[in-house]
């Protein structure tokens, strides 16, 4: 199944826009999972385990894997989610960026070693250094866009030809760049009118939208501004809010109530 499809027909069957990202730090992790065999994998198991049926999909985070040397970790938490969730799409968002092959051994990374179903790039080099990653076109592309941090606006909202950079770029994506339909867009949610703005230039193409929970970003602003035609469209993110919500041995409690909180609050503005 292509990850659009896998992604569409997820939406459905969970109900959910809600997308948990795996961002795991060694510092959170409840204590009594430290001194155990590959504490990060145990601590992403239970929440995966609690959250499965509540989420369309999953999006680990590469760099706290590799910046704590978990790299193991994450091989075995997407191993898990092939072997017991085949039908939840896993994005790794890993901003890769780079050209000829260097781009291909970074598609190779991401697509054949982990195994994921899509990847968030950086198009700052251009449509070259998309090419390897868009070239699958059974895997999802997710292009950075409008994103939710403060300095965002130091180059996605510089002047392009009268035109703001990042609608310069939505306007790639959704004409040259999806030649294979499987791109889609990253668009914060804490900037809900840039956010609608990429809508109407992309049409029902996915977003893959973080901000919400933690970085402020508001569930309603998000929806009005950015559900597609068939009221979905959406892959709306939540990291630390749903991973930390609990402490001690229950963390994967706190962590569903939190996942059922944050769809529940979604849909409400379907």
């Amino acid at each position: 199944m292509k990850f659009m499809e896998k992604l569409e027909a997820r939406w459905k069957k969970s109900d959910s826009l809600v997308c948990v990202g795996l961002d795991p730090d060694l510092d959170r992790i409840p204590a009594h999972l430290i001194s155990g065999k590959d504490p990060i994998f145990a601590f992403l198991r239970e929440i995966i385990k609690a959250t499965a049926d509540l989420v369309c999909a999953y999006k680990p985070q590469i760099a706290f894997f590799s910046g704590q040397g978990a790299e193991d970790q994450l091989q075995l938490t997407m191993n898990y989610l092939s072997e017991h969730h085949p039908r939840i799409p896993v994005i790794l968002d890993a901003k890769r960026g780079d050209i000829g092959s260097t781009a291909t051994m970074y598609a190779r990374e991401i697509f054949d070693h982990y195994g994921a179903d899509a990847v968030t790039l950086n198009p700052y080099l251009g449509g070259d250094s998309l090419n390897p990653f868009l070239e699958r076109s059974e895997k999802g592309v997710f292009i950075l866009c409008r994103t939710s941090n403060p300095g965002a606006a130091d180059l996605q909202n510089l002047d392009s030809n009268g035109r703001k950079l990042y609608l310069r770029v939505a306007e790639k994506v959704a004409s040259e760049w999806n030649r294979y339909g499987n791109a889609g867009l990253v668009a914060g949610a804490t900037y809900p009118q840039e956010l609608g703005e990429i809508r109407s230039v992309v049409g029902d193409l996915p977003l893959l939208v973080p901000g919400i929970g933690a970085q402020g970003g508001d569930i309603g602003e998000v929806m009005r501004a950015g559900l597609d035609s068939n009221g979905e469209g959406l892959i709306i993110n939540s990291s630390r809010g749903v991973l930390y919500a609990g402490k001690d041995e229950g963390f994967a409690q706190a962590a569903r109530l939190q996942t059922e909180k944050l769809r529940r609050d979604i849909n409400r503005h379907r």
